[in-house]
């Protein structure tokens, strides 16, 4: 198991990712976990992930699916956490720490 801990402006949210099940928390809702299928989607940015699902009426199931697929193609939760971490550090994310294995979190460095 690994979890990360990311900043978005002055919300901090938390991602767990055990095996292949990634789930989300946010501290501004009291960190209650949901998985990727319970969270709000920005269509512009599915739009500019995947283009072509612009003018897509299912563009967020679409975009969900498209998540999982990829995570389940990933060869262990190191890789998962890496893409997640790199994935949300481009929409203005900053990853703070990150735990495994039930250990003592550790700092990232930030470049």
């Amino acid at each position: 198991m690994i979890e990360l801990l990311l900043k978005h402006g002055s919300e901090y949210v938390i991602v767990i990712i055990r095996g292949t099940d990634v789930q989300f928390g946010n501290t501004a809702f009291g960190a209650q976990m949901a998985s990727i299928d319970g969270l709000n989607f920005s269509k512009q940015g599915v739009i500019k992930e995947f283009p072509d699902l612009k003018d897509d009426e299912e563009w967020k199931l679409k975009a969900i699916d498209r998540f999982k697929q990829n995570i389940k193609k990933m060869k262990n939760e190191e890789e998962i956490s890496e893409y997640i971490m790199n994935d949300l550090k481009n929409h203005g994310y900053l990853p703070m720490k990150i735990k495994k294995e039930g250990f003592r979190a550790k700092k990232i460095k930030n470049v």
